[in-house]
């Protein structure tokens, strides 16, 4: 029998089988128990999922599921989302993942959705499909003895106050805070609807032991929350001396205040000596500035994380707000022909416009490089000196990045 693509939203036996082989491409040493499949069938939108299989046997995977992405200006634009992307080691270079993203890709476009987001494990896969890395992540460690900080620091009343909650709390204010805070930032998506289950040990799966983290919220002082810090400690000493690490799960704010007091709390517990914000964190976080020694805090890693694939050029393109008033001809190249075009982007303080036209272009650029502009983090002037940009009228890099840079660096704090 040979390999046959199918959905497998109908088939319970086929999305055991899908689940399985994420397991199998993914690496992981423990398969999922049949509880834990019961689990996955009841709690994952399987309605896009995609599997290869070889007879009974999945050997590739592929899943999308409706999304928005939060853009400069705080509009969204409607994203497909693409995840669970895996093919196992015995089915590798058979052209399965690009038979099952031209097919997904191809639904999301008939769909009307804007882009494509996924969040990359591997840098080399997805450029070949019109992806282009459009936010980083980084992990900061803060070295606490020498970052200085004055130990009798309280938050003032009049910015709000910091407390420990429980569980129970995090999710019920979870979806709320975070719904402000995606606002607030480009990069930003939306949740899933059992995220602050996962996230608060609610609802568990896979091989990990729970640990149950600490959960600390910042409430305005009007009572809303507006940040949270959710963190566990790893126990240790050196010499009778405690030398604890608090490594941060998730850290997200609403607002400049809360995301200061949030950073201060973690930096004054008593017996943590380090603080790490793990791999997915802010790229513009405000840590390092409020340190009076700012080398306490190291970047351990910096990272590309958000990937984003154009689909509808004029729509992702008015949906934003620009820093400047301008119009560029732009020239998409894209790989699979879906978004290709040359484009007049006309922007200014009442919005923008774009629509196709013959007008000689400004720029030359694939879809790639396009998303790496898209959220402002990706200079137009850099990209054309590393020869990614091609420039057809004198200053039409410095316009681009007039228009497309904005003041704080994109970020998506959550991997899908």
């Amino acid at each position: 029998m040979g390999l046959e693509i199918r959905d497998v939203a109908d088939s319970a036996a086929d999305q055991d089988a899908w689940f399985r082989a994420v397991y199998t491409g993914f690496l992981t040493a423990e398969p999922p128990s049949e509880e834990q499949l019961a689990e996955r069938r009841v709690h994952s939108d399987m309605s896009r999922a995609q599997g290869a299989f070889d007879g009974d046997r999945c050997v590739a995977t592929f899943r999308s599921f409706d999304q928005e992405l939060t853009v400069p200006g705080g509009g969204v634009v409607r994203a497909d989302a693409v995840s669970g992307v895996t093919v196992t080691a015995t089915h590798r270079r058979r052209g399965l993942l690009s038979r099952m993203m031209a097919a997904d890709l191809a639904a999301a476009k008939e769909r009307g959705d804007v882009v494509a987001t996924l969040a990359a494990a591997e840098f080399r896969i997805y450029g070949r499909f019109g992806f282009g890395p459009a936010a980083r992540s980084v992990e900061w460690r803060v070295e606490k003895p020498l970052a200085a900080l004055d130990p009798r620091w309280t938050l003032p009343e009049a910015e709000g106050t910091v407390a420990f909650v429980d569980g129970a709390e995090a999710r019920k204010e979870g979806p709320g805070l975070h719904e402000r805070f995606r606002r607030t930032r480009a990069g930003a998506v939306d949740n899933v609807p059992m995220y602050w289950e996962r996230l608060t040990g609610a609802l568990r799966w896979g091989p990990d032991t729970w640990k149950e983290p600490f959960y600390v919220l910042f409430r305005d002082p009007a009572g809303q929350a507006q940040g949270i810090a959710i963190f566990e400690v790893q126990d240790a000493w050196r010499d009778a001396q405690p030398a604890n690490v608090a490594k941060v799960r998730k850290l997200f704010a609403a607002t400049p205040a809360a995301e200061r007091a949030l950073w201060r709390l973690l930096l004054s517990v008593d017996w943590v000596t380090e603080v790490r914000t793990g791999d997915e964190g802010d790229p513009d976080a405000l840590l390092p500035l409020l340190l009076p020694n700012q080398r306490a805090a190291t970047t351990i890693s910096d990272a590309d994380l958000l990937w984003v694939r154009p689909l509808d050029v004029p729509g992702m393109l008015t949906a934003r707000r620009y820093s400047a008033s301008g119009a560029l001809v732009l020239d998409i190249r894209d790989p699979l022909g879906l978004s290709e075009g040359r484009y007049l982007l006309e922007a200014s303080e009442a919005g923008a416009s774009c629509v196709p036209t013959t007008r000689s272009a400004d720029l030359t650029l694939d879809t790639g490089a396009l998303s790496a502009l898209y959220l402002g983090d990706a200079s137009a002037a850099r990209l054309t000196d590393a020869g990614l940009v091609d420039v057809h009228t004198d200053g039409a890099p410095a316009r681009a990045d007039a228009l497309f840079r904005t003041g704080r660096r994109p970020w998506c704090p959550d991997v899908f």
